[in-house]
Order: C-alpha cells, then structure tokens, then sequence
C-alpha cells in the first residue's frame, strides 16, 4: 500500500477516535450533573452507644436545585440525619444569595445545623454579613468554636474553624488551638473545616473525625486512583479530593466532592455534585 494511503487511513483512524472520545464525553457529561447521595460508615464511638447521621453539605455555592431548592432538600429528608454539618463556599463571591438563603431556611428548621466559612464567602467581601444572616436564622456559627451535643447518647464536640484566607498561619492555627481547648477526651470529636490540604497541621491535633470540602474533586475526578486532575490549593493530581483519608495520626478526613455546578467555570467529569451521608457507629 503507498505511504500516501497509510497516512490517510492514520488520519481517518486518529479521527474517529478522537469524535468517539467526544461523543462519549458530551452524552456523559449531563449524567455527572445529578447531584448523588454518598453514604460513608464509620466505627469511631463504642458499641454500647447509638449511631449518629451527619450530613455533610460544602460548597454548594448558591447553585439552582430545583424550585425552591427542593432536590436537595428531599435528598435531604430522604436521609432523616441527626444533624448538619456545613463545609464551606455555601454562600459564593458571585452568584446571589437567593438560592442558598431558600435552602438554610428550609433545613434549618427540621434539623441543628452547623457552619463554617470558605474562601469564596471571604473573596464576596461579605464573609461577616453571612455569618450574621447564617446566625440570624438558627443555624450554629463556628470560627475558632467548640459545641458540645448529645445524640443517641453520643457526647459530640462539634469544633469549627474560619477559611484560612485573608488570615496569616498563625492566626488560623489560634482558632484551631481554641476549639481544640473546649473538645473532652471523652466525647466524639469533630472538626469541621472548609480546606482538606491542611494535613499537616490537622495532624497536630486528635480530633476522630475532620469534615471537609473546597476541592471539588479536581474538578475532573480520576476514577479508581481517586485523585483530581486539578483541585485549588493542592494543584494538579490532587490528592485529597473526595472521601475517607486516615492520616498519620489516626485521625479519619472525610472530603466532600461539593454541589458546585453552575458557579464553576469547568465542568465537573466523573464527579457528580454530592451530600454525604455519614452514619457514626
């Protein structure tokens, strides 16, 4: 066969596949739209005790689910949680705040809900006006704060801490020293937390469960190395993207991949927006 022909039949080859490859992202991508309910097990309190349900809520970022946000919110009560816990950029710098001011008002009165900031509340330069909305309503504003509740018969420290952003090291890690301080041997200890990239410094405390989101999954989850191509603040092939890390001193770091859609530049790949659902045995 002449060169000329081969050449063309490569071209034609590369071509196809390059469509199909397309094709297959463009049907696939609306399926990775559907926000998913992810549920995660978890033996950290002794048997005796009962089991707490936390629903894990980060970055929805103001998204639009569904008239008055009712997708998420049946997701919600479809799950019956004991309590929930809000991860950071629920409000964002540029979409408005209508959809997440309907969600809070909802969940906030069936359930005790707990929050702390992220970076995109601080980049809105409203970071202090959405506590205070957050506050207003009944939901539990923690920055540098520990609360203590009892849930079928579990003792839990609930401990949050502000996004670092705008803040020097130190004056984050005094936060986390606070709510440090409050937490009892005893009790469950939580910390929610908006960065996951923070191991190092997490590691210096001994908190049984950290709660975390801001990653997104990289945006474009690797599926079966579970790693991000591209997450903010860990760079490419992210490592603390989505679900269960045990880190070096024993603690557990639960990543949510987020419910960001619309406020995201990129669309999310084998990445579906999530709540997570953690039952604590």
């Amino acid at each position: 066969m002449p060169k000329r022909d081969k050449d063309k039949k490569k071209i034609k080859k590369s071509r196809i596949i390059f469509y199909s490859l397309l094709a297959a992202f463009l049907v696939s991508w609306p399926i990775t739209w559907i926000p998913v309910t992810e549920k995660i097990s978890l033996d950290l309190i002794p048997e005796e005790k009962g089991t707490v349900r936390i629903a894990l809520i980060t970055d929805l970022h103001s998204c639009y689910y569904g008239k008055n946000m009712k997708t998420l919110i049946s997701m919600i009560d479809k799950q019956k949680p004991d309590l929930i816990l809000l991860g950071g950029d629920i409000f964002d710098d540029k979409l408005s705040d209508k959809n997440t001011k309907i969600f809070m008002e909802a969940i906030v009165k069936k359930y005790p809900c707990y929050y702390v900031t992220g970076n995109h509340e601080y980049w809105s330069k409203r970071a202090d006006e959405m506590k205070a909305y957050m506050e207003s309503i009944g939901v539990n504003v923690l920055a540098g704060d520990c609360v203590t509740v009892t849930v079928n018969n579990v003792d839990i420290d609930i401990c949050g801490v502000d996004d670092p952003y705008g803040k020097t090291e130190q004056q984050w890690t005094e936060q986390l020293d606070k709510a440090w301080s409050k937490t009892d041997e005893s009790h469950l200890k939580i910390l929610l937390t908006h960065r996951p990239e923070k191991v190092s410094v997490y590691e210096k405390y001994g908190f049984d469960l950290i709660l975390a989101g801001h990653a997104h999954a990289g945006q474009f989850r690797i599926p079966f190395i579970n790693k991000g191509v591209m997450a903010p603040d860990q760079g490419f092939m992210a490592q603390y993207v989505n679900g269960t890390y045990t880190l070096s001193n024993g603690s557990i770091m639960e990543v949510s991949r987020g419910l960001g859609r619309e406020s995201t530049p990129l669309p999310r790949y084998f990445n579906n927006p999530e709540i997570v659902i953690l039952d604590i045995h």
